[in-house]
């Protein structure tokens, strides 16, 4: 059990529920303050424990887009789930060069855990997000059913959700969904520059733990994936996304449109207008999993 004291940074009122922001020393973040945002739902009581949607944000991004302009918090009130916001990267790493582009360092962890010495104090968004939220969560006895819970992301955070959904040995989240995830990183910009510069063994590394195209050709278990993308995404446009790579590792798999589905959506684009549009989708589809 995690020893952290969760500080309440604020609190807003939304939906009839509570949209909490906490902080705390994050022993996986090298001790760093890490700050998350998490809306409880009315029904969450102290003897009431609900289940929680893990939404992960894109780069650039920190706690705060989601929970603010994913147009979530409505329906999660409505389904009765909490819905937790961790921040995209540890912050004040002091590591050199980490705030040179925007797409990787602060703002861009790309939910794995460094293997590289500069990066591997600090860069450990895969260890913070599925081992030290949920203790820390827990110690603070907060009204959250850990054994209840589904992921989703955004871009970046789509692959996040993806990744550390399929690699999840003790089957940790019940369904995935992403809107516009970076499908198939170890072939495309974004994910080369991350997997070079966060892991001693590169690309190669990456494409063996944190590529969604490479771990769905190799699954074998029952899955439950939803993925949304505009084709008029820009980042689509230029091979960032890489969705049909995807969809057809999958399906050469055996995985039907039941257990993977990936909708094309005609002219939208990557930004949390896209998001808001089929936010009610994502949370509806979790809600099957999470409520049964």
């Amino acid at each position: 059990m995690s020893d952290a004291v969760l500080h309440k940074v604020s609190s807003n009122k939304a939906f009839e529920g509570e949209l909490i922001k906490y902080k705390f020393k994050s022993a996986a973040l090298g001790g760093l303050d890490a700050h998350f945002n998490l809306y409880l739902p009315a029904n969450a009581t102290d003897n009431t424990k609900v289940p929680v949607l893990v939404y992960l944000a894109g780069l650039t991004c920190t706690e705060d887009n989601g929970a603010q302009k994913g147009s979530f918090l409505g329906v999660a009130s409505s389904q009765g789930i909490a819905i937790l916001f961790p921040d995209t990267s540890p912050r004040g790493a002091g590591v050199p060069g980490e705030d040179d582009d925007w797409d990787f360092g602060t703002g861009a962890g790309f939910y794995l855990n460094a293997t590289k010495p500069e990066y591997a104090t600090h860069y450990n968004m895969l260890t913070h997000i599925t081992l030290e939220l949920p203790q820390v969560i827990e110690a603070a006895r907060l009204p959250i059913d850990f054994k209840r819970q589904s992921i989703f992301g955004h871009s970046m955070g789509g692959h996040g959700a993806l990744t550390l959904y399929l690699a999840s040995k003790t089957k940790q989240y019940r369904s995935a969904s992403a809107f516009s995830p970076i499908c198939n990183p170890s072939k495309c910009p974004w994910g080369e520059k991350a997997f070079r510069g966060y892991l001693q063994g590169g690309v190669e590394e990456g494409m063996q733990q944190y590529d969604a195209t490479e771990l769905i050709s190799k699954s074998k278990e029952p899955v439950h994936i939803l993925i949304d993308y505009g084709t008029g995404d820009n980042f689509y446009k230029q091979g960032q996304l890489l969705p049909e790579n995807f969809l057809k590792a999958a399906r050469d798999v055996g995985y039907d449109e039941v257990q993977v589905r990936v909708r094309s959506h005609d002219a939208y684009d990557h930004s949390y207008y896209f998001i808001s549009t089929f936010a009610s989708d994502h949370i509806h589809f979790h809600a099957n999993f999470l409520k049964a």
